[in-house]
């Protein structure tokens, strides 16, 4: 069985939240068709700031803002925000990159988990040399635009299904695999893998990084 090194991210291998930075360049575009979405941004911007909405729901009301735009104009627009943003000091983590990187020369396999969606995250997956993504994936209708719907939202306890069906379907050992995640919503992720790393200063995940003697790793470079 083959050695993996899972890694979220938003926060993780980038210091932004994919989700949010791309939809401020979507909705910036000229080719973005408006058809309400500032307002279905403006209605998921209150929910979630009242704190009450889950976040599997809260990940589910985001993609609903990009209802009715075709799905390859927000294809084109991820290649676009990534190559503008990847120029952008600070975006790129490089300590969690460097480890990624040292994976990948051991010869173990480079998996991407992400509640994020391959517009904000393929390219990314692309430019690290990653074998495997695992995201959040909206659902397309038959008109080529997007319905708002997904098929799942991949966060929290979801991250750990779609890694345990990963390791069946590409012959990974989980137990010999490593895991980075920066928030206690990573916990799913790390406690899958054999080798858990923290990621940055998430208060509650440090502590179970204390308790387990989970090795840790700078969110931003000094």
């Amino acid at each position: 069985m083959r050695v993996a090194a899972f890694f979220d991210v938003d926060e993780t291998l980038i210091t932004v939240k994919s989700m949010f930075d791309f939809l401020r360049f979507h909705l910036a575009d000229d080719r973005s068709p408006r058809l309400g979405q500032a307002e279905r941004f403006a209605a998921f911007e209150q929910a979630a700031a009242g704190g009450g909405l889950p976040r599997a729901e809260a990940n589910r009301e985001y993609y609903r803002i990009y209802r009715g735009v075709p799905a390859d104009l927000v294809d084109v627009q991820g290649r676009e925000w990534f190559e503008r943003r990847r120029r952008t000091p600070g975006f790129i983590n490089p300590r969690v990159v460097g480890a990624l990187v040292r994976h990948r020369l051991a010869g173990h396999r480079v998996v991407l988990v992400s509640g994020s969606f391959p517009a904000c995250v393929q390219p990314l997956a692309d430019a690290l040399g990653a074998h495997h993504l695992l995201c959040t994936r909206p659902e397309v209708g038959a008109d080529g635009l997007l319905t708002g719907a997904v098929d799942r939202s991949v966060i929290g306890p979801v991250k750990a299904t779609a890694m345990r069906e990963a390791a069946e379907r590409f012959d990974l050992s989980l137990p010999l695999s490593f895991g980075y995640g920066d928030h206690v919503s990573d916990l799913p992720l790390l406690r899958e893998v054999g080798n858990p790393v923290v990621v940055g200063a998430d208060p509650e995940l440090a502590r179970h990084a204390e308790d387990n003697r989970w090795p840790r790793l700078a969110g931003v470079a000094a």
